[in-house]
C-alpha cells in the first residue's frame, strides 16, 4: 500500500467481531497498524490494554466501538433493568475504554487518539430507543469532557456518529437492504448507500496523523440527514416506538 496512514501504530478496537468494528480492524491493518481486536464491553478493557502494551510496547489508538441497541419500547412500558444495562454497556463501557487507554498513553507519553462510536441519536430525537438515545447523549458528553482534560497530554478524544448502518445490531429489527434503502432515501447525498466501511474510513482519519489538531469533535457520517431536521425520522420512530396514536 502507498503511504500507509497508521504505519507502526498500535490500535485496540472493541466490538470488532462484526460490522463497523470488523471493517475498521481490516482497514487499520491494511494501513500498517498492529491491531488488537476485542469484542468486549467492561472490565476486560484494562486487561486488553495491558496486554497490548506488553506485546507491542505501547498504545496509540483506542477505538471504543462496542455497544448495544437495547429494547425498543414505548417509554410508558420501558424496562428499567434493560435501561440500566444499556447505559452500562454504552456509557460505562466507553468510560472504561477512555480511562484505561488514556492511562497507558499518559504513562508512555504517547500523543494518542481515542475514538468512540456515538450515533445520530446523540443529536436527533426519535432515531433510536430511549435507553440507547440516553446512552449516546452521555457518550457524547463524556467525549467532550475527556478531551478537555487529556488535551494537555496531546491525547485526542473524538467520536463518530453514523446513522442507519446495517449491522448485526440493526438486523434484529430490520433487514440490511431495508435499512440501507431507508437511510439512503432520507439522506441528501444521493447515489450511495451508507456501509460500515464508510464509518471505518472516518475512524481511520481520526486515528491517523491527518487529524492531529482535531479533538472534542463529533464526526457525523449520515449523508446529511442531521441537517434536514427530525421530520424525516418517522420510519425509525415507528420501528422503535410503534405507530403514532391518532389525534383527537
Amino acid at each position: 500500500m502507498h503511504n500507509p496512514r497508521l504505519e507502526g501504530k498500535v490500535a485496540i478496537i472493541t466490538g470488532a467481531a462484526s460490522g463497523i468494528g470488523e471493517a475498521t480492524a481490516r482497514l487499520f491493518a491494511e494501513n500498517g497498524a498492529f491491531v488488537v481486536i476485542a469484542d468486549i464491553q467492561d472490565e476486560l478493557v484494562e486487561e486488553t490494554v495491558s496486554r497490548a502494551v506488553q506485546q507491542y510496547g505501547g498504545l496509540h489508538i483506542m477505538y471504543s466501538n462496542a455497544g448495544i441497541l437495547g429494547q425498543s419500547r414505548s417509554i410508558l412500558e420501558m424496562d428499567m433493568v434493560d435501561f440500566d444495562h444499556t447505559m452500562a454497556v454504552n456509557g460505562r463501557g466507553t468510560a472504561l475504554a477512555i480511562k484505561h487507554a488514556a492511562r497507558a498513553m499518559v504513562a508512555n507519553q504517547t500523543r494518542g487518539s481515542i475514538i468512540c462510536t456515538a450515533s445520530l441519536s446523540s443529536m436527533l430525537s426519535g432515531s433510536g430507543p430511549h435507553a440507547y438515545t440516553a446512552s449516546k447523549h452521555a457518550l457524547l458528553g463524556l467525549v467532550k469532557s475527556a478531551s478537555t482534560e487529556l488535551g494537555k497530554y496531546g491525547i485526542r478524544v473524538n467520536c463518530i456518529s453514523p446513522f442507519g448502518v446495517a449491522t448485526g445490531m440493526t438486523r434484529k429489527l430490520v433487514d440490511d437492504d431495508s435499512a440501507e434503502k431507508t437511510t439512503a432515501s432520507m439522506a441528501i447525498l444521493k447515489g450511495i448507500r451508507l456501509k460500515a466501511k464508510h464509518v471505518a474510513e472516518a475512524a481511520l482519519y481520526l486515528g491517523s496523523d491527518d487529524s492531529t489538531f482535531v479533538t472534542g469533535h463529533n464526526l457525523v457520517v449520515d449523508g446529511g440527514v442531521s441537517i434536514t431536521g427530525s421530520d424525516s425520522l418517522s420510519f425509525f420512530r415507528q420501528l422503535f416506538f410503534g405507530p403514532a396514536s391518532p389525534t383527537s
